[in-house]
């Protein structure tokens, strides 16, 4: 039997390699189109995290945007959910309302402290946490320095409110024939909410009072004024269209994600060192705007030890340390967790820093007031906000009264919402 020892010393070596694998946990965790851009970083982290924890697996599955629900219903359906999911807050509050994510209040304990109030706020519903705060996004006021003084203006004087921009893009556009401002008018939901002017109370369109007609009464004046670029003004998204206008010294003023300083470095130069960087205007409701905040969630139906898992998981992809880390990929984003927020990343420039770093420290100062400002729980939300904005556009183009416009859309809203 001598001659066999190997062999069955071999195989016992086999079965516990086999044993350890077996016992492995599996952690399947989707992003929303992140591939190829953020190949290093989860690379990274699923490198750490493994070795962190030897008896977990992670997977990382990147899915495009727009097949990113219909892949997702399918495995849901087929009773093989991801674990973890990359959520924004609609599809969070969606999958929410479906039942097919977890409450985490109870997983997360006492570590919800180490989280921003206002990111925990966003992704609650019905009082129950069904998302782990990741990263943030959050506008910054960008300012031509050269068009303000040409115009008799203090480029560093601080912008306080929406009234104090659309009044001095009056200003700018008489003193210097370039407009100054384009604001999103494609995301007027946003922008009411943002000024503390409600959309819905009591199930019905509230959005026809006295209060915001005399706010697209405002926008409309400046327009007529030739204050308010026209380039993409009531598309939902005009970030392009900004800075292609900024960047050509033909628009003084952007409301815009902090990447734009990056474009205006290397597309003009002139420009970018005479740009002043300010925090946008938080206005009466005190919330920053460009809020849209990401999360991760836990689906439901999982095996325990793996839902205890994928928690686990959550809170390492959350934490201050890789918050902070993927802050500093991105360039450009903002973390949700405060000790991720202090750090001088956030709170100090360099010298020669420049817009791009003005940015991010004027940004991450009214980090703790983003909101997410979007409307949720409705039906058919897409034919409500296109109904909102083609009205808001013809009140504010001079085609239809403020009043009309918005007594036309409330209407619209109130028969789809019976």
């Amino acid at each position: 039997m001598q001659p066999f020892r190997p062999a069955l010393a071999a195989f016992a070596l086999l079965a516990c390699s086999l044993s350890a694998h077996a016992d492995k946990v599996r952690l399947e965790f989707w992003t929303d189109s992140l591939k190829p851009t953020f190949d290093g970083y989860f690379a990274s982290a699923k490198k750490t995290y493994e070795a962190q924890h030897p008896d977990v697996e992670v997977q990382w599955v990147d899915v495009f945007n727009d097949t990113f629900e219909t892949k997702l219903n399918a495995a849901i359906a087929a009773g093989k959910p991801p674990a973890l999911v990359n959520h924004d807050v609609p599809r969070l509050f969606k999958y929410a309302q479906k039942g097919t994510l977890i409450p985490l209040d109870a997983a997360l304990g006492a570590d919800k402290a180490a989280y921003l109030p206002n990111a925990l706020a966003d992704l609650s519903f019905g009082g129950k946490l069904y998302g782990l705060p990741w990263y943030n996004n959050i506008n910054v006021l960008v300012i031509n320095g050269e068009l303000f003084k040409k115009a008799g203006l203090d480029p560093k004087r601080p912008i306080a409110s929406l009234d104090d921009e659309l009044r001095l893009a009056k200003v700018i556009k008489a003193k210097t024939g370039v407009p100054g401002l384009l604001p999103q008018l494609g995301q007027i939901d946003g922008i009411l909410l943002g000024q503390g002017l409600p959309l819905i109370q009591n199930g019905k369109a509230v959005f026809n009072s006295p209060r915001h007609v005399a706010l697209i009464r405002q926008f409309a004046d400046a327009y007529k004024a030739g204050a308010l670029a026209k380039d993409n003004l009531f598309a939902d998204d005009n970030y392009q269209a900004s800075i292609k206008l900024y960047n050509s010294g033909r628009l003084a003023m952007m409301e815009t994600a902090p990447t734009s300083a990056q474009r205006t470095q290397s597309d003009a130069r002139n420009i970018y060192a005479a740009t002043v960087v300010q925090p946008a205007p938080l206005g009466p409701t005190k919330i920053a705007q460009g809020g849209y905040l990401f999360s991760w969630a836990v689906s439901k139906g999982l095996p325990a030890r793996t839902q205890q898992e994928a928690v686990k998981f959550a809170k390492f992809l959350t934490s201050d340390a890789q918050q902070l880390t993927f802050a500093k990929v991105t360039g450009a984003t903002f973390p949700s967790t405060r000790q991720a927020l202090a750090d001088s990343y956030f709170v100090k420039t360099s010298a020669g820093g420049g817009a791009i770093e003005s940015s991010r420290v004027e940004g991450a100062k009214v980090a703790l007031n983003i909101r997410t400002l979007v409307l949720t729980g409705v039906p058919n939300v897409a034919d409500l906000k296109k109904n909102l904005v083609d009205n808001v556009e013809a009140a504010v183009t001079g085609k239809k009264d403020a009043q009309k416009a918005l007594d036309d859309a409330a209407a619209f809203w109130n028969s789809r919402l019976k």
